[in-house]
């Protein structure tokens, strides 16, 4: 027997319905993953199923004794009191006047705590992001419902909580409806997939890895109908403007066929748009973006990074990863020359043009509308060498011209962060800086992201927990570890492989290595190499390094602005060959430099 049944469900505000006549069953222990692009009903459909939203048509019918809760988006900004008292307060009204209902209900409230590694007596107010929804997902799950609503349950949380969450849900044995923008969270959860488009509701039935595979060739199927749909409509309007030689039972039939296509092909509702999104680089930066140089940095005695070094050069995307609260911006800040560290030293390197994608949208004037914060006052905007009217430029990222004028403080949290994301790339750039860029950007979006920062020949410095996007963009990871600030080659998946094997080794080192005893404890411990110190060469060496690099970078800037030149390919072709030469031989000195440099100061 279904648990939910979905019945001819209408529901619009402005604009074509949200939900045009669906209709659905939800059987029990089912995860569903909840699909759609930003506003096409996905957070409206789950208020509906747990009866905060009203359909303007059509019902929904729960099994008997069905208990429903909700995890919302976003977090309550007035909610304040104890871990317990917040958890408690999703217990359902007990009807029975009996001597055991209280206790029960402590012991519920208890059992949750301690099933989530809460902190009873913490108060909701003063903790971090990712604990807050954590103590609000317990006070979903303390009544223990038959359906669990989850809207965008990772937005805010930490790659370990994310984890735990993962974990969490996939013992949790009732159904599962989750609305997220993290693929990796929805590949391993679901096994349903409902997706919202264009007013209806389609089931795939299946996993969603399976989903891809079958939604493009749906695409494909669809586009390829409604051509040949189009085209037969064009053919028969063709005729009918030639008129009607005689009236005919089979031209009157003819007809009738006219108006009815003319009437399917009025109620399609078309695909919305697509963002066009294109990212402006600017002029070629040096070849050294920054170099740390042993950088430690502490706040009120707490430790954000000590003795951290790393080159980032030209064309790096690195990303950085670690729990909330751990200082991930502060570091991004230390290595864009922002904050100064408590020793050490950055340098940066030359012709940075930086771009700035801010996790809190401070960027954002609120009390302005979308056109005034795009333009700063102008109507026209320099794209790629060419100027281009605002509002065009806005249409690119979706915004109609209507919702232009807008003010901010109206918008949701995805189109505010296309419009920071519109704001970032209307700029040139060579140095592109994002904080936390995914949250609440649909799945479309985030991929056309992800292949323009693929595509970009600068430089990404990526703060994110999205960890498939973390795996699809970076080339580096810098992670916040227990043991300090680490760099790892590769993304999110590669740094797990090192993890992991180091942990393997370190058991098997443990298996392998007798253990000691009394006095001879202290004598079986390795010791640690020394690093070798650099002879007084070296030293001298060292120093002049740095004055060696200017020049070499200055001179690969000139031959890049006289190759850029439109008359410089209309040489003889044995100055163009001899330039390109020089070219590579001064990228290679600089390059050896750098290793040198590099071997040196290890």
């Amino acid at each position: 027997m279904a648990l939910i049944t979905i019945d001819q469900l209408t529901i619009g505000f402005r604009g074509p319905p949200l939900l045009d006549e669906v209709s659905c069953q939800i059987e029990p222990r089912q995860r569903i993953g909840l699909l759609g692009r930003n506003g096409t009903g996905k957070t409206t459909l789950l208020r509906i199923l747990c009866g905060q939203v009203e359909p303007d048509h059509g019902r929904v019918v729960f099994a008997a004794d069905t208990r429903v809760s909700m995890l919302e988006q976003d977090v309550p900004v007035d909610l304040t009191g104890s871990t317990t008292d917040i958890v408690a307060a999703g217990l359902a009204a007990d009807n029975e006047d009996d001597d055991e209902a209280p206790w029960k209900s402590e012991q519920r409230v208890e059992q949750i705590l301690s099933r989530m590694d809460l902190d009873p007596a913490a108060r909701f107010e003063v903790l971090s992001s990712g604990m807050k929804r954590r103590v609000l997902l317990a006070r979903a799950l303390v009544g223990e419902p038959d359906v669990l609503l989850l809207d965008e349950p990772t937005n805010h949380l930490d790659i370990e909580t994310i984890g735990w969450l993962e974990e969490f849900l996939a013992r949790w044995n009732a159904t599962l409806i989750f609305v997220t923008h993290d693929r990796m969270f929805l590949s391993r959860l679901a096994n349903r997939i409902l997706e919202i488009e264009r007013g209806r509701l389609f089931d795939w039935s299946c996993d969603y890895e399976t989903f891809l595979t079958r939604k493009e060739a749906a695409l494909a199927a669809t586009e390829k109908q409604d051509a040949l749909f189009d085209k037969k409509l064009a053919e028969e309007e063709k005729w009918i403007r030639q008129g009607i030689k005689a009236r005919r039972t089979r031209n009157e039939g003819r007809v009738r066929a006219l108006q009815q296509m003319r009437r399917e092909r009025s109620e399609r509702r078309t695909a919305p748009g697509k963002v066009r999104m294109v990212v402006q680089s600017g002029q070629r930066s040096g070849n050294l973006v920054a170099q740390v140089d042993e950088v430690s940095l502490a706040f009120d005695e707490k430790q954000i990074v000590r003795d951290f070094s790393t080159t980032i050069m030209r064309g790096d995307k690195i990303g950085i990863v670690g729990p909330n609260g751990v200082g991930k911006t502060t570091l991004l800040r230390i290595l864009l020359g922002k904050l100064p560290p408590d020793s050490g030293n950055v340098r940066l390197g030359t012709n940075l043009q930086i771009a700035y994608f801010d996790q809190l949208r401070e960027q954002l004037d609120v009390e302005k509308t979308v056109l005034e914060n795009i333009g700063d006052g102008s109507d026209t905007l320099q794209i790629g060498g060419r100027s281009k009217h605002v509002l065009g430029y806005l249409q690119d990222f979706l915004f109609a011209p209507e919702r232009a004028r807008t003010p901010v403080r109206f918008l949701s949290g995805g189109e505010r962060n296309r419009l920071l994301l519109a704001r970032l790339f209307s700029k040139p750039a060579n140095l592109i800086v994002l904080d936390e860029p995914t949250n609440d950007l649909d799945m479309e979006t985030l991929e056309l992201l992800e292949e323009r920062l693929v595509e970009f020949d600068g430089t990404v410095l990526l703060v994110s927990h999205d960890r498939a996007f973390l795996n699809n963009v970076v080339t580096s990871t810098i992670v916040f570890e227990e043991a300090g600030v680490r760099e790892y080659d590769g993304g999110y998946d590669d740094w797990l492989r090192v993890c992991e094997n180091r942990a393997k080794e370190a058991k098997d080192a443990m298996v392998a290595e007798p253990k000691p005893s009394g006095k001879s404890a202290r004598a079986t411990r390795p010791k640690q190499d020394a690093r070798r110190k650099l002879n007084y060469n070296e030293r001298r060496e060292l120093e002049t390094l740095p004055a060696k690099i200017d020049p070499l970078e200055a001179e690969i800037a000139a031959i890049h602005q006289a190759m850029a030149e439109p008359e410089f390919y209309k040489k003889p072709g044995a100055e163009i060959s001899q330039a390109q030469a020089r070219l590579k031989q001064v990228e290679a000195d600089l390059a050896a430099v750098y290793r040198r440099w590099e071997k040196l100061e290890s």
